[in-house]
């Protein structure tokens, strides 16, 4: 069976609070609303693949709790495959607390990683990742995404990742396998010593990479692709934004669809950056992200207007 994106990394709980604003240290404040949804970085990359019409499959480890069962049905619910979920007792998704400020789209993340595995070292098993369009994976389960990431190359599957953490000893092994790595501006200047997005994505990119992405929120993003001496930028589409929550992870999702849908490079990157966009539109990380119909009629409104840059 042919899965366009196989997911392994972390999944998450997101409880979202509402604020009228952020309020200062020991102050009291009125919750506007609130919420429960699905995330982390791999789990909502693939809810994005999902609802952009990719066949999707989550593959990594979560248990038998209440917060790992919650995460299963939600993935159900949007379409993605969970019949590979390494199921051990003791694994746990993420669960965070997200404090929303409604004044400016902006949030903090609160997490607790207790008994998280992401990626699991044994599973799943090599045919399923032969089956796959696209490995996605992130930085969650190192010895997993290794795993995965290296049988992928040996069957010349295309690896991509979303990448926010290099603490493990083995950060250097797993990016030297990905050749689609996307990383935020933050982490690509953490990893190369640049500030400047353009030399941290030429930094970022090394032999056997296809595109090295570096996103930069409002700033759009920087790539540099196999072939190419200059990295390019993707302006940000202008939207009202109302909740930036899982945007970057909603950005990686949508790449990993139009990779495995055969869209060039450019076209990529741009039908990304206008995923990531119209879901900031939107509240919350998983339910705000968009049909692929609605990012098309969103992007012919685009097309040869004035303040889009194709790159």
């Amino acid at each position: 069976m042919a899965i366009d994106v196989l997911g392994l990394g972390c999944a998450a709980v997101d409880d979202l609070l509402y604020l009228p604003y952020y309020p200062p240290a020991d102050a009291k404040m009125a919750v506007s609303r609130r919420d429960r949804q699905c995330g982390g970085l791999t789990a909502t990359a693939m809810v994005a693949a999902a609802r952009l019409g990719s066949s999707c499959a989550y593959a990594a480890a979560l248990g038998d709790d209440d917060l790992s069962r919650f995460v299963i049905e939600r993935l159900q619910r949007a379409g993605v495959d969970t019949r590979w979920v390494v199921h051990r007792a003791a694994a746990r998704p993420y669960h965070s607390i997200i404090l929303v400020d409604e004044s400016t789209g902006t949030r903090n993340i609160f997490f607790d990683n207790t008994g998280v595995v992401g990626a699991d070292a044994s599973g799943p098993a090599e045919d399923m990742i032969r089956s796959a369009r696209v490995l996605f994976t992130d930085h969650v389960g190192i010895a997993g995404s290794i795993r995965g990431a290296k049988l992928a190359r040996v069957y010349g599957i295309p690896v991509v990742a979303d990448l926010e953490r290099d603490d493990s000893p083995r950060f250097a092994e797993l990016l030297a396998l990905v050749n689609h790595p996307i990383v935020s501006h933050d982490f690509a200047a953490r990893i190369t010593g640049e500030r400047d997005p353009a030399a941290a994505v030429r930094k970022l990119w090394q032999p056997g990479c296809d595109t090295a992405i570096v996103t930069c929120g409002a700033a759009g993003c920087w790539y540099l692709a196999k072939g190419e001496s200059e990295p390019r930028h993707q302006p940000a589409f202008k939207v009202e934004v109302v909740d930036t929550t899982g945007c970057g992870d909603v950005f990686h999702g949508a790449y990993a669809s139009a990779l495995a849908r055969g869209m060039e490079r450019a076209e990529r990157v741009r039908f990304a950056s206008a995923v990531a966009a119209l879901k900031a539109t939107q509240p919350g990380g998983q339910v705000g992200i968009p049909t692929r119909a609605v990012v098309e009629e969103f992007l012919k409104g685009y097309d040869a207007g004035p303040g889009e840059d194709r790159g």
